[in-house]
């Protein structure tokens, strides 16, 4: 018997009718198996095999307000039995896009899908009918959802990404189409200015400059002085869009998302994750003049687009993220800072070689002499990937649930109690996998 036996043999059960036991395959790097959850509240989730961890993968960043929140509950149970699905509008949708015009600064008009990756979609599709360009600059490291014309540069091999002046545009998967790689140019991030010369010899072709404003999903590697203002200027510079993929990083960030912790405005933003407080809705926004041509020439359609729960649970999110002044953020950043310096004070005692970086509503630990990770490249390069996974095995050992790439999610949920919990967690594991 081990520690996860139950969860073992859901696993092997499952592998009989789930391609690979799993819906997703994020949940195939899971340590030491993948897991089987029966419920969650609050900062905890608990297991089949009767293990109560404090979490820190917060549903991959959604649960911002922690797990089963009674008040997006009730909202949501209230408004679903009314209907949940119309395929017409209600008034639940006007308060939601009122809410998000109001508090994101790029927010002129806005639209609802379900899922980040397909307001992804729509973004691009959009930028290419403005701009009446085909090829979209974007980011090594940077994740912009699953589909085949966006996996591209996520994870990919040095030895075949080429020079880091002129990176290899690579597909992700087998079974991608290769056209794709015709319509992307990639770029290390954090480089003004291979941006910059980049433009000045091909800045015509380009409808669109897409990033993830920081690269929550590779080392949480904010942008370094400037470079957000730089490629704004870019972008005005030569009539191409300025997009941010705001997935992760709106309503986590700040109320404002990284449009307001960084103070640069794009032309289009998308949300997900924690704009629902654990339900599935994504939204685009961007300017008045852009946006409008989805009511003229630019096809945006979806049977689920703003369901009644989706909405319910957005509106009841954003009303909480509100309340009190925004009460919930310096709660989110006083518990991120305490782990933050907890970390580092154990890390500095035990004269041992981790970096923390990003914010305290999100940031990233990862093993390296580095200073900083600043690209794709040095978190390749230089952070040790197989002794932090070693960790995250050893934390999970002692009830701690983080995220194997590295980023932890605070949520509302988080007291100094589990803070306390968590940082002798991290000595004692830290320890352990230092001794191997």
């Amino acid at each position: 018997m081990t520690q996860w036996q139950h969860s073992k043999e859901l696993w092997e059960r499952s592998r009989q009718t789930l391609a690979g036991g799993v819906s997703s395959n994020v949940r195939l790097s899971a340590q030491p198996h993948p897991l089987f959850f029966e419920r969650a509240a609050g900062a905890m989730i608990y297991d089949v095999d009767g293990n109560a961890y404090i979490d820190y993968m917060m549903s991959q960043g959604p649960m911002i307000l922690g797990h089963s929140p009674t008040v997006i509950l009730d909202a949501v149970n209230t408004a679903m039995r009314k209907g949940q699905l119309y395929a017409g509008q209600h008034e639940l949708e006007i308060e939601v896009s009122e809410a998000l015009v109001r508090l994101i600064p790029s927010a002129e008009l806005c639209r609802f899908g379900l899922s980040g990756s397909e307001m992804v979609q729509a973004a691009m599709r959009l930028a290419r009918a403005v701009t009446g360009r085909q090829k979209i600059l974007r980011f090594e490291g940077h994740y912009h959802g699953w589909f085949d014309n966006v996996l591209l540069n996520v994870a990919t091999p040095l030895d075949v990404a080429g020079s880091r002046e002129r990176p290899k545009t690579t597909l992700a998967s087998v079974g991608q189409a290769a056209s794709v790689l015709e319509d992307f140019i990639v770029l290390p991030w954090n480089d003004l200015e291979l941006v910059e010369s980049l433009f000045a010899e091909r800045g015509h072709e380009i409808a669109a400059i897409m990033c993830e404003p920081m690269m929550c999903n590779t080392g949480g590697i904010p942008p370094v002085a400037g470079y957000l203002e730089g490629l704004r200027r870019i972008c005005d510079e030569l009539g191409t869009i300025f997009y941010l993929d705001e997935i992760v990083t709106g309503f986590r960030l700040g109320l404002q998302g990284a449009q307001g912790r960084f103070g640069v405005t794009p032309d289009l933003a998308t949300y997900a994750k924690a704009m629902a407080g654990g339900f599935a809705n994504s939204a685009l926004v961007g300017k008045r003049d852009y946006m409008e041509r989805f009511a003229v020439d630019v096809n945006h359609s979806g049977t689920f687009n703003s369901n009644i729960i989706s909405m319910a649970a957005s509106a009841a999110t954003l009303i909480e993220l509100q309340r009190d002044d925004g009460a919930v953020y310096r709660h989110l950043e006083t518990i991120g800072q305490m782990l933050i310096d907890g970390i580092r004070d154990i890390v500095q005692n035990l004269d041992l070689p981790v970096l923390v970086q990003g914010f305290p509503t999100a940031f990233h630990m990862s093993f390296t002499e580095k200073a900083a990770i600043n690209d794709y490249r040095d978190y390749v390069l230089y952070c040790d990937k197989d002794r932090y996974g070693d960790f995250v095995l050893a934390m999970l050992k002692r009830e701690i649930r983080l995220v194997g790439r590295g980023i932890w999610y605070i949520s509302a949920a988080h007291t100094p109690e589990h803070v306390s919990q968590t940082l002798a967690a991290v000595e004692a594991s830290l320890k352990e996998v230092w001794e191997q």
